[in-house]
This record gives structure tokens, sequence and C-alpha cells, in this order.
């Protein structure tokens, strides 16, 4: 029985050193797939709205094929492209309905979002409609939020992609100033409205890069872009307010997601 037991802690010794010098034992293979997949988050301003050619899929959400992700994708050639960005959508319903497709193969990730969460389709629809003192009034709680609420808003959603896509470069896009200053316009909201309008554009943006940093996020400004560009510009890249069609009022048209914000993410790289 000693002999027996000496022979078998032997063994055991040798099998150990053996095992020391080969390195681990694998318990299982674990497939090394590349992080490729792109997924375009966001409101109307990633959606495309305003662009024109709107995809069928989708159609409430009003995604267009001439929108910078879609562009993006068919000049890069992703292994995956999901476009869940969609018109109106604040931070709580990026949060609820478009995180689906992250996981762990997802390589980028684009979004803008905070403009909705801020209310600026009303601010907007308070300074064509009811004049000079309500709109500055709007535009000053607008920014209270953006200062106040905003911030927790973005970084619960930042911190969720982040859990779901934990290998994605992640670039948040901001927003254009709407107007350009003493531009062309004869008519419509005056110059104090133009400016304070453009100054919470300028604050927006300030919050929403501040949170992308906090997260290790980039943020691409298109601000530059758009300069020269804005509404009462001779060659505007973004719609005045359309009494025709009101959802494409104050979005980017399809230059401007072609020649202000997809140059602006490909550059983000």
């Amino acid at each position: 029985m000693k002999q027996s037991r000496i022979a078998s802690g032997g063994s055991s010794l040798l099998l150990a050193a053996a095992c020391t010098l080969a390195g681990p034992v694998a318990t299982e293979a674990v497939p090394s797939t590349a992080a490729t997949g792109y997924v375009a988050l966001g409101d109307s301003y990633s959606a495309g709205v305003g662009a024109g050619a709107y995809l069928a899929s989708g159609a409430d959400c009003l995604r267009s094929g001439l929108a910078f992700p879609a562009l993006w994708a068919s000049a890069h050639a992703p292994s995956s492209f999901s476009f869940t960005a969609c018109d109106r959508a604040r931070t709580s319903d990026v949060l609820a309905h478009q995180l689906g497709p992250l996981n762990s193969r997802t390589g980028l990730v684009t979004l803008t979002v905070g403009g909705s969460d801020s209310g600026f389709s009303h601010v907007m629809e308070i300074c064509v409609l009811q004049g000079h003192d309500a709109c500055l009034s709007a535009v000053a709680r607008a920014r209270s939020f953006m200062d106040g609420t905003l911030p927790g808003n973005l970084d619960r959603l930042y911190a969720a992609i982040r859990r779901k896509a934990p290998a994605a470069r992640v670039v948040v896009l901001g927003y254009p100033r709407l107007y350009r200053p003493h531009g062309t316009c004869k008519g419509g909201l005056d110059e104090a409205e133009r400016s304070a309008l453009d100054g919470a554009v300028d604050r927006l943006d300030s919050v929403i890069s501040a949170r992308a940093a906090g997260h290790g996020f980039r943020f691409a400004d298109v601000r530059a872009a758009f300069t020269g560009h804005e509404i009462c510009s001779a060659a505007p890249w973004l719609h005045s307010v359309d009494w025709l069609d009101l959802a494409e009022s104050y979005h980017p048209t399809a230059p401007g997601q072609s020649l202000g914000y997809l140059p602006v993410l490909t550059g983000a790289g």
C-alpha cells in the first residue's frame, strides 16, 4: 500500500509538471469573431426624416435610405447592419425599443438623441405660432431641462449601450445650428429668436458631448460641417417650416445627410 501511494503521488507530480510546461488545459473552445456589425440608433436626425426615399420597413419611423447610417453602411459593407433609429425617439424610446440588435459582435454604434427629450419640436411650434416672448420662454425651459434632467437620461442610455455592446466603438453625433445669423430670410422668426434657438442647440451639443466623453464614447460635432448651410443661408441643408409636411420641418435635407452628417461620421473613425 505504501509503495502504491508513492507511485500514485509520483504520477500526479509528473502530470502536473507536464501540464505546467504545456500551458493551461482548455475546457471549451471559444470562437474568436470580429466585432464588425453596425447598429444605428437614435431619433429623427439619424432616421433621416427630411431626406425622402423612406423605407417600407418601419414606415412609422420615417427611416430613409438617404440617411447617413444607410449611406455609411452602403459604403463600408459591415458584416451586419441594423437600422433602428426612429422619428421623435427620446432616450427612453431608444432604451426600450432600439437596443435589441446590440451584442458582443457589434463593432460600431451611432446615435443622435436628446433633441426630442428637450422638446425641440414643441419649442419650434411655440416660436412659429406664439410670438417673441413665448418663444424665448420656451427656449429657456428647454435649456433648463438640458441642464437638469437630460444628463441623467443620457447616462442611463449610454450605460445600457456599453453593457450590451462591450466591444463597440460608439459615435454620438450632435445637432447643427438651425439658423444662419443675419441671413437671407425676410420673414418668420426675428433675429433674437433665431439666435436663442442656435444657442440652445449649442447647449444641447455641449451636454451630449460631456456625457458621451464620460462613457468613453466619441462625440462627432456636425456644426462646422453645416456652417453656411443653415436655414436662411444661400444653400440650406435644413428644411424650414413646411406647412404641407410638418414632420420634415427643421430636419436635414438629403444633402444635409450626405454632405453634412456622413463626412463627419466617416472622419470620426
